[in-house]
């Protein structure tokens, strides 16, 4: 415990691709399974940022239109040319800044990821974890509220413009419950740009320890390879790179992502294609089982070229508050949390594969 506590903290520090401390855990981590035997294998491939800012710039169109709509509505329909003015002011004020920010943008950074097998073993399960950060302006909570926001407030804006069109025009109150959240979930998604000050414990050093962890606790002979995946944070590329490039290493194997283990709340097995041992993990680790959650994971591509998989996550509603803010700090965890997946998984695991 004590050994994986100094790995924890060395390895829990904002670590977004292609920083310095990215590669200074990429080198730790591949020092660490190379202690634990394995043979490390280096996959690359480019890390960009452009789905990322595609969201950002969607964000900005809502928060546009929400202005927009609300300014007619608040001040009637002769403020159509102020609310043009305003909605250009602020769009080339938007635009402006995605200029800015893409002309200073640094190229795309490699992503690479590590991927870890016993010689002369062919894993027959495979635990992934991805060891990137980021920071951002919301946390995973706060973005999920905003996405909800931006979406309901589309939805309803949506609504009254066809109603217009059909010859029945909408309250003032139906064009406001639109236009506010639109609005503010638009900017808050606009504003949650990606940054390097998260730490990145909860997420996603705790997936990366346990399955270092369920390793140590398997004998040597069980068939279990380690893929750490790189650039999840940027839209899930590592693992989308193994789908696409690679998929032969997952094709007739289990596929145990973790992603998120908190001291605190249940366990969530998002079950992206079930099967005999991921329903056993499930059971073993009274899980809640869950066919979609609102978050985005590397189980998605990894389960379109494998044969069971499973992503697990343990906290609660007070941990995605936590995610993707300076607060996700090793200092927070006690790591039990870790202990308990790591040891049920491994059990499963020893009982299935041997």
């Amino acid at each position: 415990m004590s050994e994986h506590r100094s790995l924890f903290t060395d390895l829990a520090a904002p670590r977004l691709v292609g920083s310095a401390a990215h590669r200074l855990a990429r080198s730790l981590l591949s020092t660490e399974l190379s202690r634990r035997g394995f043979t490390v294998d280096e996959q690359r491939f480019r890390a960009s940022a452009v789905r990322l800012r595609a969201v950002a710039l969607l964000g900005g169109v809502l928060a546009l239109a929400g202005l927009a709509a609300a300014i007619r509505t608040l001040w009637g329909p002769g403020s159509g040319g102020l609310a043009l003015w305003a909605s250009g002011l602020t769009g080339l004020a938007t635009l402006a800044a995605v200029i800015a920010a893409w002309v200073r943008r640094p190229p795309a950074p490699d992503g690479v990821n590590l991927i870890a097998t016993r010689p002369g073993v062919a894993p027959r399960a495979w635990l992934v974890a991805h060891y990137d950060s980021k920071g951002q302006g919301l946390s995973m909570r706060g973005r999920l509220v905003a996405v909800v926001a931006a979406v309901g407030g589309a939805g309803l804006l949506a609504g009254a413009g066809a109603a217009l069109v059909l010859g029945a025009p909408p309250t003032p109150g139906w064009w406001l419950a639109g236009a506010v959240p639109a609005a503010l979930g638009g900017y808050g998604l606009l504003a949650a740009g990606v940054r390097n000050d998260s730490p990145g414990a909860v997420d996603n050093a705790t997936g990366v320890l346990t399955a270092l962890a369920v390793a140590d606790l398997l004998p040597p002979a069980v068939p279990v390879g380690l893929l750490l995946t790189d650039a999840e944070e940027l839209g899930l590329l590592g693992a989308t790179a193994v789908a696409r490039e690679r998929p032969g290493l997952v094709r007739d194997a289990v596929v145990v992502n973790v992603d998120g283990i908190d001291d605190r709340g249940p366990v969530v097995a998002f079950v992206h294609r079930g099967g005999a041992v991921v329903d056993a993990i499930a059971v073993a680790l009274g899980a809640r089982r869950a066919r979609w959650l609102p978050v985005v994971v590397d189980g998605v591509p990894l389960a379109r070229v494998s044969r069971e998989c499973v992503t697990l996550l343990k906290g609660d509603f007070a941990t995605m508050g936590v995610v993707h803010t300076r607060r996700d700090t090793a200092e927070r965890l006690t790591l039990a949390g870790v202990d308990a997946v790591a040891a049920a998984v491994a059990r499963e695991l020893a009982a299935r594969l041997t």
